[in-house]
C-alpha cells in the first residue's frame, strides 16, 4: 500500500510517524490517527497525520489495517 497517497490513510489506523524533530534520526512514534492534515491527495515525503495523542508526523508505516 502506497502510504504516500491520501486515499490510503484512514482515520483510525495504527501507523508509525515520523515527527518533525526526529527526521535527522529517524525516530518513529506509533500510533492511531486522530486527522489526517495533509490535503494535496499526495506528498512525496507521507502524509502528515495527528495521532490520538496529539503528536503530528508524517506516516511511515502502517502497522494494522
Amino acid at each position: 500500500m502506497n502510504i504516500k497517497n491520501r486515499k490510503n490513510i484512514e482515520v483510525g489506523q495504527y501507523v508509525e510517524v515520523v515527527q518533525k524533530h526526529h527526521q535527522r534520526t529517524g525516530e518513529l512514534t506509533q500510533g492511531t490517527i486522530k486527522r489526517i492534515l495533509t490535503k494535496s491527495q499526495n506528498h512525496p515525503h507521507g502524509i502528515k497525520v495527528q495521532l490520538d495523542t496529539g503528536e503530528v508526523g508524517r506516516i511511515k508505516n502502517i502497522l494494522e489495517e
